[in-house]
């Protein structure tokens, strides 16, 4: 298997004008190919939770469907971490749409608990179910890792931020077109497999279809992908632009032994600085998303408006993620810690808000746009800021420490275990404050590598 993954030799370096359009030219095809293969990877991701509501019929219980859930989330936190580090050592080109059509296989596997073993043997088909979502989350995690290798190997720290925050709304994309996806799947295929037991239909939508789909995009993300610009035959980024990071020197362009990698990744004092922050970050992206609904049903808001809220959070997450990515690059000349702080200051303010006018709908949706608006750049420029200060042969692995953090300890822990155990003992209100306090503990990190970034300042 590393045979198949290791990356390509670098070939003898073009020069002159030939190789600089050359270099423009692969610089677009592998952005398009990490963004169509990032958003495949969200199309067979969180289907488990798509299916939930149809598996009631079949015997299956909310408890025991919420305990297969959460497995998706724990394998990807890891994943993202140990699976980077295979990244870093390998082809990107190769390791992306690896992990897509695996992710892809499991995914298209959840229909067998349910057709092949259903409720008659419970605790083998939720065993199952377990093991497969499982799987699911940990290729899952194959994912970033890549893409932030691309990223580090074909765009410099100053315009980092702006492709990046394009190229993070692919989870946007891919996300959005799974509950589309399910309908219409079931719709066109699902009288194929079951004929006229249309209660099974949801399988072919929420499994099958999907899977089939991302097989096809890991194909063309194949397709799209290189490596790095040497194995083109093309000089280093910095070299091209002329624009080198802090962490940047010829060792940089080596490939580093899995102890060197986690060596040079867990002695950085900033990278913890900045995945701690990340942990906070996601306890108010997951802890205003996941319980939005919640609160405002128990409020008297009809479910219908809290959908559109729910909605509304996410849709402004694409233009904030933008503009903190082209601030971030534009205005702060690549530094990341500042226009994160500025972003959660700003977040807080509208969780008070949110918090005081809980009854009021119209405040509340104001308040959850201007929170989505606000929360994911900060989500977007943390990873970039894991890019730039590792070096670009750990920086998969960096990526992964603040992904780890972030899905283990702040959505996992802290926004789905601590902010329901709050809400369940002393009220909403309590949870406002840890959201708000969230946002202080996030800035403080932050904060800590101010002073890092400053030398972009004076370049």
């Amino acid at each position: 298997m590393w045979k198949f993954l290791a990356p390509p030799a670098f070939k003898e370096e073009q020069t002159g004008p030939e190789a600089d359009a050359r270099y423009k030219k692969l610089r677009l095809q592998v952005f398009l190919g990490i963004f169509i293969g990032y958003a495949g990877f969200y199309i067979v991701r969180k289907n488990f939770s798509m299916a939930i509501p149809m598996l009631a019929p079949f015997g299956f219980e909310k408890g025991e469907l919420g305990v297969v859930l959460s497995m998706n989330a724990i394998a990807y936190g890891f994943s993202k971490f140990i699976m980077a580090s295979v990244s870093d050592r390998s082809n990107a080109r190769r390791f992306l749409p690896l992990g897509l059509i695996l992710a892809a296989i499991s995914m298209a596997f959840m229909i067998v608990p349910i057709q092949c073993i259903g409720s008659a043997h419970k605790t083998l088909a939720i065993t199952l179910m377990a093991v497969l979502n499982f799987l699911v989350g940990w290729f899952n995690g194959m994912g970033w890792p890549p893409c932030g290798r691309v990223m580090t190997h074909w765009f410099s720290i100053k315009e980092r931020g702006t492709w990046m925050s394009v190229w993070n709304c692919a989870h946007n994309v891919g996300g959005s077109l799974v509950g589309p996806m399910s309908v219409y799947g079931a719709m066109w295929f699902g009288s194929w497999f079951y004929g006229a037991d249309s209660q099974r239909y949801f399988l072919i939508g929420t499994y099958l279809f999907p899977a089939a789909v991302a097989v096809l995009i890991a194909l063309i993300a194949y397709c799209l992908i290189r490596d790095t610009p040497q194995s083109c035959g093309l000089p280093s980024i910095e070299k091209w632009r002329n624009d080198y990071a802090d962490t940047y020197n010829a060792k940089a362009e080596e490939v580093l032994s899995t102890r060197e990698i986690f060596r040079t990744v867990l002695s950085n004092r900033f990278l913890w600085y900045i995945a701690f922050a990340n942990a906070f970050v996601y306890m108010v992206r997951y802890g205003c998303l996941d319980w939005a609904p919640t609160i405002l049903t128990e409020k008297g808001i009809n479910i219908e408006d809290a959908g559109w809220a729910y909605f509304a959070y996410e849709l402004a997450a694409i233009p904030g993620t933008l503009i903190c990515g082209w601030l971030s690059d534009h205005v702060f000349h690549g530094r990341r810690a500042l226009p994160t702080i500025l972003f959660m200051a700003v977040v807080a303010v509208f969780i008070f808000v949110y918090w005081q006018n809980l009854d009021n709908i119209n405040i509340v949706i104001a308040c959850l746009i201007g929170i989505g608006f606000f929360i994911y750049g900060p989500v977007m420029l943390i990873g970039v800021q894991a890019l730039d200060l590792a070096p670009k042969n750990a920086a998969g692995t960096a990526a992964g420490l603040t992904g780890f953090m972030g899905y283990v300890l702040g959505t996992a822990l802290l926004a789905n275990v601590v902010i329901g155990f709050v809400a369940e003992k002393a009220g909403w209100g309590w949870t406002f404050i840890l959201l708000i306090g969230a946002c202080l503990v996030s800035i403080f990190f932050m904060a800590l590598t101010y002073r890092k970034e400053q030398y972009l300042v004076k370049k």
